[in-house]
């Protein structure tokens, strides 16, 4: 199955439950948002799409605190979270999907290895997913699975009760 099949069952499912979408995006840089506008017709799911790729755009963008990226950084689980919370307050979505990670090839470091990425899925009145995941691969591999896996949690997220 390649990305656009993918990104049309992602926007199907959304029609099918009456969802919107934003993407709240880090390592990926907007990567995740193209990869569903490709689809025709996608505007009648997909809102918007927030590149945070800095800290300080995380905060100002998605109200991400400033003491969540103190403590433990922009890679974390704490911070995919509230990445994705704040884009569903911020775009007023039904769903929004988000991702934080190190791409590499530098940045790793032995507690945070290149490919470890956090995807985090928040849903308006509902729960929120996180994913942790250490893909292997080059720069854009890691990026491709990211990609990847994003759209298939949004899936899930679309289809859950």
């Amino acid at each position: 199955m390649d990305f656009e099949d993918i990104a049309t069952e992602v926007l199907n499912a959304c029609r099918e439950k009456s969802l919107t979408v934003s993407t709240a995006e880090s390592c990926t840089g907007g990567l995740i948002g193209a990869t569903l506008t490709a689809v025709s017709g996608s505007s009648d799911v997909v809102d918007r799409g927030f590149i945070t790729y800095s800290n300080q755009a995380k905060h100002e963008m998605l109200g991400v605190s400033s003491a969540s990226l103190d403590q433990y950084g922009a890679v974390s689980e704490v911070v995919a979270q509230e990445m994705a919370e704040g884009g569903v307050v911020k775009a007023n979505t039904g769903l929004c999907v988000a991702v934080t990670g190190i791409a590499g090839p530098t940045g790793g470091t032995a507690q945070k290895p290149v490919g470890l990425v956090y995807i985090s899925c928040a849903k308006k009145d509902g729960v929120t997913v996180v994913e942790k995941h250490v893909f292997a691969g080059t720069r854009d591999e890691v990026r491709q699975q990211t990609v990847k896996r994003a759209l298939e949690l949004l899936k899930d997220q679309a289809l859950a009760p």
